[in-house]
């Protein structure tokens, strides 16, 4: 009951109904974990296309590159839960130290191994550790910000600005990759991924002052279970996993495309753009105080998002592509910030950590499947194939969500707990 009505703005009538970036930014001790925490989320934002752009250098097939990106994306993905679910158990700091050792070794192993020209299963060999040793920042910011927010209207802005700051890193992220692996080496891109997971991991995980407190072993496996168990939840990854197309299938995409047209440079301003809508669109829904149920946004949003989405592989030439990348970047924000705002309301504060990750490992399988998938049409079919990627998740998750969007309500349970259980009202009797 607590932690339901304790996120009323009604308990605090002073407070406005959407408290501002700059009063959050404000909060004692934030950027001690927000700055090294937006270093140590770059993994996110770069290896897959870091990947993607090397393997490609060096085999010269987009297949190739593709698989190899899709390998670490699905290790990430099936590793992100037990990672969230390790850091409720036994802190952030006892499971971040050696996962950005183990992340920074096998990226430079498998920056080595394709350099080398090493044949595709011990790349294969490579990504997987890769991939699964990816330190989940975001989650364990968010995590963080709820310790610091607790009962505070500011809960509603942080999850706005997380989001937000996902994006920026998804704007510098690729622009950055690009730019190292064109202008620099091939494999500048990992090296610096690598690179900056270790120096932003570590200050990250030094910060033991913000960290959530270290639950009870038993009591946090019973609470960590029921993440997955919520049929909300189950909802949302599909939802997620539509998202994780868009990113996949327009990195291979607008990598292939700007080659086509001999101007390699060009994917990282493409992408950015993409990106830059996805950002500017999150700083506006943070910013805005909604009236309508989180449910109906997610729904009109995700439309939006799938039909945005099925017009990128009519682009031809890179003007109309960049401004249908924005229209689809500025379409995934509201999703993502939705999507994780529902998370709030569906999931016992003990388990939403791992619930975090779910999702986020949702984007990144979905963005592994596409990955391949778009790696697969680029080099089968025609120049933009790849596109169809995008149209044909975010199509299947909008059907999904159509169909299941009444289990994104929080059940009565999480409001009548103080009336007791199994006791019927009195009536009176002759």
């Amino acid at each position: 009951m607590a932690s339901t009505v304790t996120t009323e703005p009604s308990e605090n009538p002073a407070a406005p109904s959407r408290p501002g970036y700059g009063q959050l930014l404000r909060t004692r001790g934030a950027w001690t974990f927000l700055l090294p925490g937006f270093a140590a989320r770059q993994p996110f934002a770069m290896l897959t296309l870091s990947i993607v752009l090397l393997v490609q250098h060096t085999t010269g097939s987009y297949g190739a590159a593709g698989a190899v990106a899709a390998v670490t994306g699905v290790s990430m993905a099936l590793f992100a839960p037990y990672s969230g679910r390790l850091a409720d158990r036994h802190g952030q700091r006892a499971v971040l130290i050696p996962g950005v050792l183990v992340h920074t070794l096998s990226g430079m192993s498998l920056t080595a191994l394709a350099l080398s020209h090493a044949p595709l299963w011990a790349l294969f060999a490579a990504a997987v550790p890769t991939g699964a040793s990816v330190p989940q920042v975001g989650p364990m910011v968010r995590a963080r910000w709820g310790v610091r927010l607790q009962g505070s209207p500011l809960m509603a802005t942080a999850a706005a600005f997380e989001s937000v700051t996902d994006e920026l890193t998804f704007v510098v992220g690729p622009l950055l990759a690009t730019a190292l692996c064109t202008t620099v080496d091939p494999a500048a891109g990992l090296v610096t991924e690598a690179a900056l997971t270790l120096l932003g991991g570590l200050l990250f995980a030094a910060r033991r002052s913000t960290q959530p407190p270290v639950t009870a072993g038993g009591h946090a496996r019973v609470r960590q279970a029921s993440a997955l168990r919520v049929p909300g939840v189950r909802v949302l990854i599909v939802t997620f996993l539509g998202i994780g197309s868009v990113f996949g299938g327009m990195q291979v995409s607008l990598a292939a495309f700007s080659e086509s047209i001999g101007e390699p440079g060009l994917n990282g301003v493409l992408y950015g753009t993409f990106a830059a809508g996805n950002m500017l669109s999150g700083i506006a829904c943070g910013a805005i105080a909604w009236k309508s149920a989180p449910q109906r946004r997610l729904v009109l949003g995700y439309t939006a998002l799938a039909l945005a989405a099925s017009a990128l592989w009519t682009a031809h030439s890179a003007l109309p592509l960049a401004g249908l990348g924005l229209l689809v970047g500025m379409c995934i924000a509201p999703a993502l910030i939705t999507g994780y705002t529902l998370v709030e309301n569906l999931v016992a504060a003990g388990a939403r950590t791992e619930a975090f990750t779910w999702l986020t490992g949702a984007v990144a399988l979905g963005q592994a499947a596409a990955v391949t998938v778009a790696g697969q049409l680029e080099d089968r079919l025609w120049d933009g194939a790849g596109f169809l990627v995008p149209l044909g998740g975010t199509l299947l998750a909008l059907v999904t969500l159509l169909a299941l969007r009444s289990r994104l309500v929080a059940p009565p349970r999480h409001r009548t707990v103080a009336r007791g259980v199994g006791h019927r009202s009195p009536v009176p009797v002759d």
